[in-house]
């Protein structure tokens, strides 16, 4: 069983992207050589500023990430200092 990740980068335009995965480094690199998301084409480069935990199914993983995707930009960025559980 794999496990998931739900990750947060930053854009060369300051702005965050949210996505899931169960490989991080290897979707980053998918996401700056432009065979990633739209966002990563018009935004990117993009570099990783939070990994969470663990997660044992991508349902899991889906939800956490609509969770923070729904968050201002204030609150993703206490979760990235470690300010927010």
């Amino acid at each position: 069983m794999q496990n998931w990740h739900v990750y947060i980068a930053r854009a060369r335009t300051d702005r965050f992207y949210t996505g899931i995965t169960t490989d991080v480094e290897n979707r980053i690199i998918k996401h700056n050589v432009g065979s990633g998301s739209r966002f990563a084409v018009n935004q990117g480069p993009l570099q990783v500023v939070y990994i969470s935990k663990p997660f044992s199914s991508k349902s899991l993983a889906r939800k956490r990430e609509i969770q923070i995707k729904n968050w201002s930009r204030i609150k993703k960025l206490k979760l990235i200092n470690g300010d927010w559980i």
